[in-house]
Parts: structure tokens; sequence; C-alpha cells
């Protein structure tokens, strides 16, 4: 199974983080299967590969809490509601 997580990047007291398309038996910093964002707390910044993070999520990959918290603010699953809406 595929999840959507945080990956730990930076240095000591000044963490910014990937978001990741990950499988769920790998290690925080394990191998990942692609780059779909990245976040910066410190700075308060976010930059989303949208159509990636949607395929993932519509081949049944799940996000952590954080990452789905992210995705909402940047408005991720409007745009996937929009798109099922649009097919059916």
């Amino acid at each position: 199974m595929v999840k959507l997580r945080l990956k730990r990047c930076g240095r000591k007291q000044r963490a910014v983080y990937r978001i990741v398309a990950i499988d769920v038996r790998s290690r925080r910093e394990g191998r990942d299967l692609r780059k779909v964002g990245f976040y910066d707390p410190i700075n308060n910044q976010t930059y989303l590969n949208v159509p990636a993070i949607q395929y993932f999520l519509e081949t049944g990959a799940q996000s952590t809490g954080t990452v789905h918290d992210i995705s909402t603010k940047a408005g991720v699953f409007t745009e996937l509601r929009l798109n099922q809406t649009n097919f059916n």
C-alpha cells in the first residue's frame, strides 16, 4: 500500500519536509516512489504537484493526517471531487 507522507530534510532545528509517495513498510527516510511536494513549516511555504497527488489518490493511496491538512488548505480535494463528478 502507498501513502502520501512527510519526509524530513534540512538541518538541526530547521526542518523542512518533502511530501512523498512511499510504501507503507518503508521507514521515514526510506526510498520514495515519487516526490509530490514540499513543505516548510518555519516560513510557511508549500509547493504541491497537484496532478501527481491526484493520481496517487485515485489509485488508492492514503495520505497521513498532516499531508491531508496541507492538501486541504491547497484545495487538492475540491479539484479531485470536481474531476470525479465530470467523469460520472
